[in-house]
């Protein structure tokens, strides 16, 4: 499917309500799959059954491509829309048979801040609407399920501080003796909801025992570790064993009590046996896109899942996937984590830069959501540019860390000039990048993305010599300080008391072999979001380390940040409606 853009461009929304969707069927059939193979979700959307991987596991694999992206400015600099442009300009302008694999957009940042992940102008997954909304349910099945565990938890709790052992026992239930101080399971919805990071439950009960009024909180349901294992859970019965090992906290002799102990990890799977599946969809050229799972880069390993790269490797010659955020964060954990445990590797890393975002980090006026860019941004400033193009440095050099090579792909914005971009062409190559093109895919879709889809075909074909960043078997302390002074460039870590005793407790119950998951935030190569560029002489700050055992790593809260994100002053909820003569969703993007 050829586009025609129209000009000016119009939203994201108009352009994807006029676009020419094809039947799911036909987009399942151009790879091979038949309607045996999927759950049918209306004419557009499709659940892909697992078993698929059994039916193609003697076909070859395809090359694997990891977007990721420079420190973005909060404007964020079109990663998704690269990606969504790139799997186009391979498909529709190059020829080759090709699938995205993309995560599922939070509710979140759609009704707040940041928008959807659906892409942009040009280079979008369809339909939009669905895509940003409530698509297959997912989240919404691992809401219910994760509240379910803080419900058990909080029964258990009860139950046992009024009942004898031999009561419970009469009952199939066996003591637990869970220490509330201990317990790090919070609830979670998919709101950003900043009043809800601290509460109490129990209060004002007299029917609850001398364990409440206890204190607790909400997460964002991203964070959630049932979303975590979605993304890296390889099969129905691996996640019903990962279910089973999530720890919610310690008992009372200091040892850690799991989904298992509490009888509720099956249940949680039974909710969850549906959302294993990705969910079928197409680019607005008619390339079939797998939508999976949704954690975020900063508060998780923020990656799609395992599965649907693994059904698309099977399916066809190009995948193309993104990992959240700066490259220090999403593809480090792409890679660290991720990678573990499919045993894929990538082919080739495409880093996306932005001409606005170096000369933020070059020392340009802050860029804030909603407001006009200064005019720094929209005139040509090739010293102010320069200064900057150490973030896209420290990238480039961290991509090349793992062995895999890199092709920078520019966004480019309609303000940039030619020497802007030929400047970072310059740098890009001189860093060792095997090289650097500009994109105009959101205006163009797929033929604005063709010198790209070109580089990153010949960048698969270059040797790599993969490895990861650190060896599981150093201790928790070590792992962390590699990532904060390799990745980040700090000169050390320093550890508040509860993060010390936490990651004594782990190691001491036999979890100091995980990987690590920092969540750390995604606006500097620092834990400071006011640092930009390449900050040096800073601390990491770990004021909290939790365990997600069942999602297989550990995961330290770096200095201020938040497992809830807050909404802005003016969230774009505000300006989202519905045509009642049509039923067309109004405002969204």
């Amino acid at each position: 499917m050829v586009l025609k853009p129209k000009r000016p461009v119009p939203s994201d929304i108009e352009i994807a309500q006029e676009a020419e969707l094809r039947p799911i069927r036909e987009i399942a059939a151009t790879i091979g799959l038949t309607e045996d193979d999927m759950d049918l979700y209306g004419k557009y959307k499709a659940k892909i059954h697992l078993d698929v991987l059994e039916k193609l596991k003697d076909r070859p694999q395809g090359k694997y491509i990891d977007v990721t992206a420079i420190t973005p400015t909060p404007l964020g600099e079109g990663k998704s829309t690269t990606m969504v442009g790139l799997t186009q300009g391979m498909g529709t302008r190059l020829g080759k048979k090709v699938m995205c694999c993309i995560r599922q957009p939070s509710m979140g940042p759609t009704f707040n801040l940041k928008g959807g992940a659906a892409g942009g102008g040009y280079s979008q997954v369809i339909p939009m609407e669905d895509f940003n909304l409530h698509l297959t349910g997912d989240i919404h099945a691992i809401t219910v399920s994760h509240n379910l565990v803080s419900a058990a938890i909080d029964t258990r709790l009860f139950h046992e501080s009024r009942q004898s052992d031999e009561a419970l026992e009469r009952r199939g239930i066996k003591r637990i003796d869970i220490d509330p101080d201990t317990i790090t399971w919070n609830r979670v919805v998919d709101i950003t909801d900043r009043s809800l990071r601290q509460i109490e439950v129990g209060l004002n009960d007299a029917e609850l025992s001398e364990n409440f009024p206890r204190k607790t909180g909400y997460d964002i349901t991203v964070a959630s570790e049932i979303m975590a294992i979605l993304a890296l859970t390889t099969s129905l019965k691996d996640m019903r064993e990962r279910f089973g090992k999530v720890v919610i906290g310690l008992d009372k002799k200091g040892e850690p009590v799991t989904l298992e102990d509490l009888g509720v990890a099956g249940a949680v799977t039974v909710l969850m046996k549906d959302a294993i599946m990705p969910t079928l969809m197409q680019t607005l050229e008619g390339q079939p896109a797998l939508v999976h799972a949704g954690p975020f880069a900063n508060i998780a390993h923020g990656n799609s899942s395992i599965v649907a790269d693994q059904i698309a490797l099977k399916l066809a010659d190009y995948v193309i996937t993104e990992s959240g955020f700066g490259a220090d964060i999403g593809m480090e954990k792409f890679f660290d984590i991720k990678c573990r445990y499919s045993g894929l590797i990538p082919n080739a890393v495409v880093l996306v830069a932005t001409v606005r975002a170096l000369k933020m980090h070059g020392g340009g006026p802050t860029v804030k959501p909603g407001s006009p860019l200064a005019k720094e941004y929209t005139e040509e400033n090739l010293e102010l540019l320069e200064k900057g193009l150490g973030n896209l440095g420290a990238h480039i050099k961290n991509a090349r860390k793992f062995g895999i090579p890199v092709v920078v792909a520019v966004n480019g914005f309609k303000e940039d000039t030619e020497a802007e971009w030929e400047m970072i062409r310059k740098y890009s190559l001189e860093q060792g990048a095997e090289d650097s093109v500009v994109t105009t895919h959101w205006a163009d879709g797929g033929a604005g993305a063709e010198k790209l889809a070109e580089a990153v075909v010949a960048a698969c074909e270059k040797p790599s010599n993969f490895e990861f960043l650190y060896p599981l078997d150093w201790s928790i302390k070590k792992k962390i300080e590699t990532i904060a002074t390799e990745i980040y460039g700090a000169e050390g870590v320093a550890y508040e008391p509860l993060a010390e005793k936490q990651i004594e407790s782990y190691e001491k119950a036999g979890f100091g072999d995980l990987p690590i998951c920092m969540a750390k935030t995604h606006l500097s190569l620092s834990h400071d979001p006011d640092l930009k560029g390449v900050p040096t002489g800073f601390t990491i700050p770990i004021r909290e380390v939790r365990a997600s055992v069942g999602a297989g790593f550990i995961y330290p809260l770096v200095g201020k940040m938040s497992t809830m994100p807050g909404m802005i002053t003016r969230p774009a909820f505000m300006d989202i409606d519905i045509d009642l003569e049509t039923g067309k969703i109004l405002g969204l993007f």
